[in-house]
C-alpha cells in the first residue's frame, strides 16, 4: 500500500551561486529538453547549495539531479550549453531548512536565457510503523518514482538573461523544486509514486544568507601545518578539495579543537564558501569521527524508551566508507549503546553538552551522526554496530503552534510535530527560541506565531532524561503558509 500523507507535501530548494556580477533574472517555467556539452571561452566559477522540506511520512527522496544553462539565442541541447550541476545523487529529505554544497563547476562567461534541470531515477523511502495495538520498531519501505511522460527534464526560460562575466561580484540562481506540485497523490491521500517535476527559478546575491553553508561533511586530508596553523584540508562530498580556515571566532562542538584532527577524521563544517579560492571560512566545526567511520541519519527507535538506552535504530542517509555493508545506506542500522560514547551537540560547544545529550537522552526523531572504527562498524554477527561518538545535529521539524502556548517573555511555545518526524515523535514538544534564533520565510518576529500557525523549526531536539519531555532548541523559525518562494527576498 502507498504511504498516506500526514502533512503538507514538501518542496526542495536548490540554490545555485555563480561567480559573476548580479544580473536581473526573471522567473519562468518550461517543458522537456535535453542538455549538452560544456563550451569554451572566458570562464567564471559556480557552486550550488541545496535545502528542502521533507515529504509527509517520507524519510528520503533520492534521485540524481543535473542542471545545465543555455546561452541567450541558442537552442538547449547544443554544444554551447554549460553544466552548473554535474549529475549528483541527492537525498532531498536530509537538508530540511539547512543548506549544503551540492556541486561546483567552471562555466563560460556570457548571458544565459534557459536553464534545463534533469532528474534521473528516484526512490521514495518511508517509515512503516506498526499499527496499535502492535508494538515494535518502525521499518523502511520503498517505492520507485515514475516521471510523468514528457515532464522530465524540465526546461525553464528566464524572463531576463542570467549574465556571467569574467569579473565582478558573485551572483547566482535559486532553483526551487516544488514537491507539493510534483508528487502525485490519489483521492485517499496516498502517494502514487508519479512525479511531475515543477521548478521555480530566482536570482540571489552572494551576500545573502542563502550563500551560507550550514553543513558540509568531508574527510580531513591535511592537518594544520606550521605555516598555516589555523587551516586544515578536507575532501568534499564529490571529491572537491577545500581549505578550511578557522579563527578565534570558530566554534568547535564538544571538547574538540584543531589538535583533535588526524587524517582519519571526518568533520561537519559550517561557514562561508569562497569557490574561487577553494576555501571555507568556518564558523563551526564538529568532529564526527577521528577513526574513519561515520554514518548520519534519523533516529527511529530507542530501547528502552526510558532510562539509559542500550540500543538505537536509525535510518541511514550517509555512510563513509561506503563499502560498509552492515550500515545499510537507505536502511535501518542498529547501534549498541554502552553509555561510554562521546556525545556532542551542534551549536553547543563545551563539555557540558554531555549533560544535555547522553545515553539517557536519546529519542526517536533526533537527527544524529555516529562515528567509530571500521572494525566496530562491521561486527562479526552482522547485527548491531558499536560507535565511539554520537553527535546531535540540526534538522527542520514541521508542525503547528498549539493554541495559547506562546510565552513571548520566555521565548517559548508548544508545537505539534507533523510530517514523518511526527510518526516517531507523537507527543508535543516545547520550542525554545533563544536570542540567536531568527525568523524567516513569512515570519518576522515571535508575535507572528499565531494559534494553529504552520511552522518549521530548525534546531536540535533534546530529551529531558528526568521526565522524558522533549525540547526543541530553535536556530531558525520559518513560516510555511505560502506556496511561492518568489514573493520573498533572499
Amino acid at each position: 500500500m502507498s504511504p498516506k500523507t500526514i502533512g503538507s507535501l514538501s518542496r526542495l530548494a536548490i540554490l545555485s551561486f555563480t561567480i559573476a556580477a548580479l544580473a536581473a533574472v526573471g522567473c519562468g517555467t518550461g517543458s522537456l529538453m535535453s542538455g549538452g556539452s560544456q563550451s569554451a571561452g572566458p570562464t567564471g566559477s559556480s557552486f550550488v547549495v541545496g535545502t528542502d522540506q521533507p515529504l509527509a511520512s517520507v524519510v528520503s527522496y533520492v534521485a540524481s539531479i543535473s542542471v545545465t544553462a543555455t546561452p541567450v539565442g541558442d537552442t538547449p541541447g547544443g554544444s554551447s550549453d554549460v553544466t552548473l550541476v554535474t549529475s549528483q545523487n541527492v537525498d532531498f529529505a536530509r537538508y530540511n531548512g539547512l543548506q549544503t554544497l551540492l556541486d561546483e563547476n567552471t562555466v563560460t562567461a556570457q548571458s544565459y536565457g534557459t536553464i534545463t534541470i534533469s532528474l534521473t531515477g528516484g526512490t521514495i523511502g518511508y517509515l512503516s510503523v506498526p499499527t496499535p495495538p502492535a508494538t515494535g520498531a518502525p521499518t523502511i519501505a520503498t517505492m520507485a518514482a515514475t516521471y510523468a511522460s514528457g515532464s522530465n527534464p524540465v526546461q525553464i526560460t528566464l524572463t531576463n538573461p542570467f549574465v556571467v562575466p569574467t569579473t565582478g561580484a558573485p551572483a547566482g540562481l535559486r532553483v526551487d523544486f516544488d514537491l507539493a506540485d510534483s508528487i502525485g497523490v490519489d483521492m485517499n491521500g496516498n502517494i502514487t509514486g508519479t512525479v511531475t517535476p515543477t521548478f521555480h527559478v530566482k536570482p540571489v546575491r552572494n551576500s545573502d544568507s542563502s550563500a551560507h553553508i550550514d553543513e558540509l561533511i568531508g574527510g580531513v586530508t591535511q592537518t594544520p601545518q606550521s605555516a598555516t596553523p589555523d587551516n586544515f584540508g578536507i575532501t568534499g562530498p564529490h571529491g572537491q578539495q577545500f581549505t578550511v580556515v578557522t579563527s578565534s571566532t570558530t566554534e568547535w562542538d564538544g571538547t574538540d579543537s584543531l589538535s583533535t584532527l588526524n587524517t582519519n577524521s571526518v568533520v561537519a563544517v559550517a561557514g562561508q564558501l569562497d569557490v574561487a579560492t577553494q576555501t571555507i571560512d568556518a564558523d563551526e566545526v564538529a568532529v564526527l569521527t577521528d577513526s574513519n567511520f561515520v554514518a548520519t541519519g534519523l533516529a527511529t527507535y530507542v530501547t528502552p524508551s526510558t532510562g539509559q538506552a542500550t540500543g538505537l535504530d536509525f535510518y541511514v542517509r550517509k555512510v563513509l566508507p561506503s563499502a560498509l555493508t552492515d550500515v545499510p545506506l537507505g536502511g535501518i542500522a542498529q547501534v549498541n549503546i554502552t553509555g561510554n560514547e562521546n556525545y556532542s551537540v551542534f551549536w553547543m560547544h563545551n563539555k557540558f553538552s554531555q549533560m544535555l545529550f547522553n545515553a539517557s537522552a536519546l529519542s526517536p526523531g533526533q537527527e544524529i551522526a555516529v562515528g567509530g572504527t571500521d572494525t566496530e562498524a562491521t561486527p562479526s554477527s552482522g547485527s548491531a554496530i558499536t560507535v565511539d561518538r554520537i553527535h546531535l545535529q540540526n534538522w527542520g521539524y514541521n508542525g503547528t503552534v498549539v493554541a495559547n502556548s506562546q510565552n513571548q517573555g520566555q521565548g517559548s511555545f508548544t508545537m505539534t510535530i507533523t510530517g514523518f518526524a511526527g510518526v516517531v515523535v507523537p507527543t508535543n514538544v516545547t520550542v525554545i527560541a533563544g536570542s540567536a534564533c531568527d525568523f524567516r520565510y513569512g515570519f518576522g518576529a515571535f508575535s507572528d506565531l499565531s494559534n494553529g500557525a504552520s511552522v518549521r523549526v530548525v534546531g536540535v531536539l533534546l530529551k529531558n532524561s528526568t521526565n522524558g519531555n522533549l525540547v526543541l532548541v530553535a536556530r531558525h523559525i520559518d513560516g510555511w503558509n505560502f506556496t511561492d518562494f518568489s514573493t520573498f527576498a533572499f
